[in-house]
């Protein structure tokens, strides 16, 4: 491939992903801004990003940047993430905490919480569609299910019992080891495994998770006296997180296989 189309299709992937990342980028944008810049006495601060995430996303709807496939993503992610993060904060678990006042909120869980997992379940759906992915030895849907069924569960049941983390890390090994992802930025479509592919992701959650929490969104017990890094072995949650993430996105846009004749008919389509 001529340099020149190299660096285009890198520029494109790289517009593509800004976009497709649009309603994590403003939220975290709107983090980092109230952290050193916020003079509304009359509403906390945690409200007003609450607030923010709501009017960002009728904007969305408004203007056709996403669906309602899409937005329908990003209630369910908010529904499933607030019932852990109900769980996680209380008392008695403590996992972390958000020390900031707040009115909108349920317990110890102010509400935009479930926003910052639903930008997860919003870039992959608008990915999803933006670079037409297809898949190729993707296995059966029902142990794929079965798999972010007992993901889900993990995140509650390890604080009572010994954490299956590795031995569903492995699971997913083992389940998609042959699954391939066929995205096409420009022209031609490219292919990538799709564990790397989470894994990319999952990474760059965790470098926006080190973000939020030194801007004082959520504070980890290790981070209560002062802020560090969170430990990268927090990965491996982030990356089971995106299976959940991307199985439940599969179930709302359903999966095209990367056959040589649908990969042909996408490339013929663009022309």
């Amino acid at each position: 491939m001529p340099l020149y189309s190299m660096l285009r299709e890198f520029w494109l992937f790289g517009l593509k992903q800004a976009y497709a990342c649009m309603f994590g980028g403003f939220l975290l944008a709107v983090m980092i801004v109230t952290k050193y810049w916020y003079p509304l006495e009359f509403l906390h601060r945690y409200d007003f990003i609450f607030l923010a995430a709501v009017g960002f996303q009728v904007f969305l709807l408004l203007f056709r940047f996403e669906t309602l496939r899409e937005a329908l993503v990003i209630v369910v992610f908010h529904l499933v993430a607030t019932v852990m993060e109900l769980f996680k904060t209380a008392d008695a678990i403590g996992s972390w905490v958000y020390p900031e006042a707040y009115l909108f909120g349920i317990g110890n869980v102010p509400l935009f919480t479930g926003f910052m997992y639903s930008a997860v379940g919003s870039y992959l759906a608008r990915i999803w569609r933006i670079l037409e992915f297809r898949y190729s030895g993707y296995p059966d849907n029902r142990p794929a299910i079965v798999l972010v069924i007992l993901i889900y569960l993990n995140f509650f049941t390890h604080h009572f019992i010994p954490d299956l983390r590795w031995l569903l890390l492995g699971w997913t090994a083992v389940l998609f080891w042959r699954t391939q992802i066929y995205f096409r930025v420009d022209s031609a479509y490219r292919r990538m495994p799709l564990l790397l592919g989470w894994l990319l992701v999952a990474l760059f959650i965790w470098l926006a998770e080190n973000i939020a929490t030194f801007v004082n969104i959520w504070v980890y017990p290790s981070q209560s006296a002062t802020w560090s890094m969170v430990p990268l072995a927090k990965l491996s949650s982030w990356y089971l997180l995106m299976l959940l993430s991307f199985v439940l996105v599969s179930l709302v846009h359903g999966l095209r296989s990367a056959t040589a004749d649908s990969l042909r008919a996408g490339d013929a389509a663009l022309n």
